[in-house]
Order: C-alpha cells, then structure tokens, then sequence
C-alpha cells in the first residue's frame, strides 16, 4: 500500500492552486461586459459613418459587421501567441483606445483632403475648372479612402478578439479552480456585455455626434486598461511605462472629445463643393445644409444632404414639388383632408396649401429634422433659417397642419385605426437604398394606403428615376397595380437630380392621366407647373415598358425593389 509523508502532504499544500478572490472575478468578469459593449458599439460606429458621411450602399453596414467577426476570431486565434497575457492585454486596452478614437477623424480627413486634391493641384498649376486632374492616383487615392472604414473595422476587430482569451488566461493564472467553468462565465459576462452596448447606441449614442461617442466609449477602453494596471501591477512588465501611456492617451481622449467632432466636421465638409452653413446629426441621418454665392445681382442657392445625398436645391425643388403635388390634386375630387408622408422639409406641404385644404397631416420619422424646417435650431445661423422658413412658406406652423412622428410603415396603422379617409395621400419618401426603406414600398404598405383613400382620391409615389433606375421605378407601378389600384406614371428633368419619375393611382372611376387630361387650367398659380407640361410629363418613349411584364412587384420581405434599385445605380456610377 502506497503510504503519503507528511513532507509529501505539506508540498501539496504549497502548490495547490490559489482560490480566485471574488473580487478579481468581479473584475475581470465586469471588465469583459464592458470591453464586449465597446466591441459593438465600434461596429456601429463604422458602418455608421460609412452609411451617414460616404452615402454608402447599406450592404456596407452589413459587410463592416462581417468582417469585424471574422477579424474577432483570427484575433482570438492570435493571442496564443501573447507570452504574457497581463502586460498583453494592458497593451491591448491601450491600443483599442487610440485606434478607436481616432479611427473616424482620420478617415474624415484622408477622404476629404482626396477629394480637395485635384482643386488644389489645378490651382497650383493655374488648370481651368473643366480641366482638374481627376484620374490616374488621384483617382485611385480616392477610391482606396472609401475602404478606409473597413481597414479601421479589421483592424479593432484582430484587437477586440484577442479580448477574451486573454482575460481567460488571466482568470486561469489566478486559479484553476472551477475552470469548467471558464469559458462559460467569460462568455456570458461578454453578451450581456453586448447587449447592453447596443441599448447605449440605441437609447444615447444614436443622438450624439459620431466623433464625441468614439472619444467616450474609447474611454471605457482606457479606464479599464487603468484598473487593469492597478490591480496586477506586479504581473505587467513596463508597468510604468504603459501607465504613462494611458495618461497620455486620456489627455488625447479629452482633446477629441471636446474638439474631434468640429474637427471631422470641417474634413467632412471638404466632400462638398459648396460651402457647408450648418450640419446636424439627428437620431436618424446626418443632414448637411450648403451655400453656393452666384454674384451678377443673383441669390446664393442652398440645398440640403441627407447622408452625404442630395435631397433638395434651393434653385429647382419647386419643379420637383410641384409636379409630386398638383397632379395629385388635380385629380382628386376632393382636397379637404390630404396625407402627407415623408416631406418632413414642408416644401411639399407649402404646396399642398395652395389648394386650401382644411386639414393636411404630415407624417415623418424624423422629430429633429422638422423641427429645422418649423423654428431654427439655437446653433443654426439666423439667415439659413430664413431661408428655410421663406422655402416653404412657414407651411409647418400652419394651424391647419397636424404633425405626426412616426415609421410610415407603423404609422399608417394609427390612421386606420382611427378610421380616417384622406382625400388624396402624398408619399415623399426617399429612394429604397436601404432596406428598412423597401418595405415602405411594399405590396403591404400600399393595401393600408388604399384603406385610407377615398373612393375617388389619388395617390402619387415618388419613384426614383426612370432614366437611370428603369426597373425601380417600373417596380413601384407593378406594386400598385398587384394590390388593386389604376396606375400611370409621369416623369420631368429637375436639373439637380436629372429625369425623375412619379407613380400616381386612383381606385375607382377614371384614371388619373384621363382626369388630368380634362384639366386647361390649374386653379392654383405655379411658376413652373402647366397643363401642358402636366399632360405632356405621362409620355414616355415607345420601348420604354417593353419588359414591364418581367419586372416583378415589391412585396413584403423580397427587397425586390431594393434590388433593382441598388444593382441601377452601382451600372450607373
């Protein structure tokens, strides 16, 4: 029988392994949900700012976030090779803060100083406006900064995955007791830790300038990297060193906090020919106003961006509203109640007051962009207020307007269940570039309009443009008609945007090009609008619906009109 000595028992006793203190564990399990919050929370902010400030396609945001997990795991699979997993990991929370905190600043000011590059050399060299140097690197500098975002995301994804396996390593070297467990608790700690990052994007950062939230959630990186180095200073080689380091990276903290967001603002003017006036980022989208001086006794034009795309210009957006608005109305029977969605400028609304209606709703997701449009932001300069006020005719102070902030999609459910009929419904939505946006030109949202329509109202769609984007903007007829309604279209030049397209339906009777073609007069006085441009706007050239029949309708969960859409403009750029 095998016999124990006391000598024996004793050197058990001096190498069994130390029970993990409780509050290590909490600290390291608190640090792991924090980082794993931050984690996400960069995802968010890159493809953020790549769909806000570049007006990127959505798939993007979609291929950021791939690319970020893929980086996280060869990450994960990389800090095998960190020796030592405390200074390691001290290292890592440092270098997270930086690239973070400056990730978005950097790729503002390399895409805005490549797109001011050919103005500067054609200045330099005394080159004609028709002649700036916009080929060869110039041109290849320009479309490598557009992928700037994605090398950010690579890179703090390689970072962020490393993360984990050394805080388990961490937790292992501190005791090996209930390391079953190891994995499961680490792993728990960082999604909860997520989720609470992405409640903090939605309910706080979505509201704040992309730049001022990078500074604060890098700081989390920072602080942790601090507590990190406080508790295990003993265990982490150059201590003093990467402690210098936090201190000066939280003084770099500080300064992009304070000072980053009119920073990357002034490089995300440069993307702008004309000279940016005011910018705002609301809860939804980045809005951009720009002023461009003409001289010879001649107004300045303005014109507002949403993502880095043009939604009006001062110079012609009466020509684009006039013909979404009157047709409309001119062929309806009636124009007491009328529904406006989307149109959250009032540029729209100016219009539809011309007709004297009684009552006008206007339903818009966005709260802060009409605010804009109805009383000047503290911070907006007081002539662009004016100007925005003198656009559309202080139409969203109107007594007769009721203004509702609501998802279209969701929104147009209160209507019906109020039972409300609108005599004529005015859809001013943005281009379906996003999928979130499809669905409001779905198959479904169009059988909740036709609920709220009077037997004899009509409905115009704003449709994209059939020059460029034919099948998309076939796709919204072929919607329409799938649910019941007698469609036509009808197009115009609106020199900012070139050929544009609008759908207009009615449900019963005559159609609405037969209603129109009755009308020799507009009772309502427009600068632009006849009614021979109105009759002549439904003409379109003889081939252009031969392949009306192959181009399928939008329904509910297909992104078929999202497709079209997206595949029209990428041929076109």
């Amino acid at each position: 029988m095998q016999t124990t000595s006391h000598s024996d028992t004793v050197n058990q006793k001096i190498i069994k392994p130390a029970k993990l203190g409780w509050f290590d564990d909490i600290l390291l399990l608190g640090i792991m949900a924090v980082l794993a919050g931050c984690g996400l929370i960069y995802e968010y902010l890159l493809s953020h700012y790549a769909g806000r400030i570049l007006g990127a396609l959505e798939a993007a945001i979609y291929t950021m976030i791939g690319l970020m997990i893929v980086s996280m795991g060869v990450g994960a699979l990389a800090a095998r090779k960190i020796r030592c997993a405390y200074t390691g990991f001290a290292i890592l929370e440092l270098s997270v803060a930086l690239c973070a905190s400056l990730a978005i600043l950097i790729t503002a000011a390399v895409i805005g100083f490549g797109q001011q590059l050919p103005l500067i050399i054609a200045q330099t060299l005394g080159l004609p406006s028709d002649q700036l140097p916009n080929g060869g690197f110039i041109a290849t500098l320009q479309q490598l900064s557009e992928y700037l975002p994605y090398f950010w995301g690579v890179l703090l994804g390689l970072m962020v995955g490393m993360e984990i396996p050394l805080i388990a390593r961490v937790r292992q070297s501190l005791s090996d007791e209930h390391l079953q467990h190891n994995a499961g608790t680490i792993y728990g700690a960082d999604y909860i830790g997520a989720g609470a990052g992405a409640a903090i994007w939605v309910g706080f950062m979505l509201a704040i300038d992309i730049q001022l939230a990078a500074a604060l959630t890098a700081s989390f990186n920072l602080l942790a990297g601090f507590l990190f180095i406080w508790r295990y200073w003993p265990k982490i080689r150059h201590a003093k060193i990467l402690l210098a380091g936090h201190f000066t990276a939280s003084g770099v903290l500080v300064l992009l906090a304070l000072h980053g967001p009119a920073w990357e603002q002034t490089f995300n003017n440069l993307l702008y020919k004309d000279n940016v006036v005011y910018a705002k980022a609301t809860r939804f989208q980045q809005l951009t106003f720009t002023e461009r001086l003409r001289g010879n006794g001649l107004g300045p034009v303005h014109s507002l961006y949403i993502n880095g795309r043009l939604q009006f210009s001062s110079s012609d957006e009466h020509i684009y509203h006039s013909f979404l608005v009157h047709p409309t109305l001119a062929a309806s029977a009636r124009h007491s109640n009328v529904l406006i969605i989307g149109g959250g400028d009032g540029l729209g609304l100016a219009q539809v007051l011309k007709w004297q209606p009684e009552h006008v709703t206007l339903m818009d997701l966005d709260e802060e962009l009409v605010r804009l449009f109805k009383s000047a932001d503290s911070d907006m300069p007081a002539h662009l207020h004016q100007v925005l006020m003198s656009l559309n005719q202080n139409s969203l102070n109107d007594p007769r307007v009721r203004l509702i902030y609501d998802d279209a999609f969701n929104g147009v459910d209160r209507l019906l269940k109020a039972q409300e009929k609108f005599d004529a419904i005015i859809v001013d939505l943005p281009d379906p570039s996003h999928p979130d946006l499809n669905k409001v030109y779905s198959d479904s949202f169009y059988l909740k309009l036709k609920e709220l329509m009077s037997r004899d109202a009509a409905v115009t769609v704003q449709s994209t443009s059939p020059y460029h984007a034919p099948k998309a903007f076939i796709s919204v007829a072929n919607t329409l008609e799938s649910v019941g309604f007698k469609v036509e279209q009808y197009h115009h030049n609106v020199p900012s945007f070139g050929e544009w397209g609008w759908t207009i339906a009615t449900l019963t009777g005559k159609g609405a090009k037969a209603r129109l073609s009755q009308i020799q007069a507009l009772p309502i006085d427009d600068q632009w609008l006849t009614p021979e441009l109105m009759h002549a706007a439904f003409a379109f050239p003889g081939n252009f619906y031969n392949d009306k029949h192959t181009i399928k309708a939008n329904t509910l969960g297909s992104s078929q009109l999202y497709q079209y859409h997206q595949q029209a403009w990428l041929e076109n750029q």
